[in-house]
């Protein structure tokens, strides 16, 4: 090989660079076309799209319902249910003293006794009154007539008078003494009732159906209406979750919404639905709060975390893959494909839904549009369309 190398710089200095022969060169070569770039593309068509809010809070009592004794001053003698119990609407909760009210039931019984025998005497004594008054009016008449026969006196006269008016007013004495008799069995009448209302109420009962939360009472402690209150039950065991949304997001909530609700533990979320929004925005926290109505309150329990998802909107809508929007200063654009040249279109975009932006305007549907608008393209390229598989 050296005589070989020996040679060739001989050579090229005898037969010197033609631009001729490098025409020839560059013709010989095989012309080569320039290929387009593969760019995946997806087509524009319909989908359902759902508008979700996305809140968290704990789970809570609609209605928490306190129970507190009707009377005071009774001991506690028997509690009856206790905490997570299920109870109903006037059922026996607990059961107080009924030693004293009885005493007190038996001291009216006499009092009664004693004011119906005073009733009939003042009945009695009514009667011997009204008797003794007509027999001195009686009197009376008859002495007038002899008087005018002048076969009586002017003092018997008088007499007779005077004692028909002294009867008459035992009649009206003997009358109000009736009433008063009366009067004081009503009023021991009435304490009777107060003391049965008052034996009634030592049994404490449940004044709804719900679920025992607290247990506050112990037997022998004297019942009493301050205080802690003897149980708290939650009403017909209805639960809410008592979730906090953005400020952005109150306005677009309205009470009759469902939501998926997640816990911490079980993954099959649950079903509640939006009963109310409350109209006031935390000063401090700029959080809204809205009360989902758990629909099945058998899996959990007040006070657990909750992650609810509010469905505001649903709706079946022109769709693009989000990666195909992009952004600049004029706002939301794609690259729409028209045969193997790409353009920026302008877009407006709605709802937003598992990696699906929905298209209000910009584009139709059947349209082509470059799956990532961050592709290698510009606008006016050439590319080789390549459909994307999902």
């Amino acid at each position: 090989m050296r005589p070989f190398l020996y040679v060739l710089p001989v050579f090229l200095a005898a037969f010197p660079f033609s631009p001729v022969l490098a025409e020839t060169a560059a013709a010989s070569e095989p012309a080569t076309a320039q290929v387009a770039p593969a760019i995946t593309v997806s087509a524009v068509g319909k989908r359902v799209l759902r508008d979700r809010v996305i809140a968290s809070g704990l789970i809570a009592a609609i209605e928490n319902v306190q129970v507190a004794p009707l009377i005071e001053g009774q001991p506690i003698e028997a509690l009856l249910v206790d905490v997570g119990d299920v109870v109903q609407a006037g059922q026996v909760l607990a059961v107080l003293s009924k030693s004293t009210l009885e005493l007190q039931k038996s001291q009216f019984n006499a009092s009664l006794a004693s004011a119906r025998a005073t009733v009939a005497q003042a009945e009695a004594q009514l009667l011997e009154a009204r008797s003794t008054a007509e027999e001195a009016q009686r009197v009376t008449e008859r002495t007038s007539a002899l008087r005018q026969q002048g076969t009586a006196s002017q003092a018997a006269a008088d007499t007779a008078q005077s004692n028909a008016i002294s009867a008459t007013a035992r009649v009206t004495v003997a009358v109000q003494s009736l009433e008063a008799a009366r009067a004081q069995i009503a009023l021991v009448e009435a304490q009777m009732a107060n003391i049965d209302l008052q034996l009634s109420r030592t049994e404490v009962t449940a004044p709804v159906s719900g679920e025992i939360t607290a247990r506050n009472a112990r037997v022998g402690s004297i019942a009493s209406a301050a205080g802690e209150p003897m149980f708290t039950l939650i009403r017909d065991n209805a639960l809410e979750v008592l979730a906090d949304v953005a400020e952005a997001d109150v306005m677009r909530l309205a009470p009759g919404q469902t939501a998926n609700l997640r816990l911490v533990g079980p993954k099959t979320p649950l079903q509640g639905t939006l009963r109310l929004v409350e109209p006031v925005i935390g000063a401090q926290s700029r959080l809204g709060r809205a009360r989902i109505a758990v629909d099945d309150e058998s899996g959990v329990r007040a006070g657990m975390y909750v992650e609810a998802e509010i469905l505001v909107a649903e709706h079946d809508v022109i769709a693009v893959p989000v990666t195909a929007v992009g952004s600049g200063p004029d706002g939301a654009t794609v690259m729409k494909v028209t045969g193997e040249s790409v353009q920026r279109v302008a877009v407006q975009t709605g709802i937003r839904d598992g990696g699906w932006v929905e298209i209000l305007s910009g584009l139709a549907d059947g349209d082509v549009v470059v799956t990532k608008a961050g592709a290698f393209v510009r606008d006016g390229d050439r590319i080789n369309p390549v459909p994307a598989t999902n």
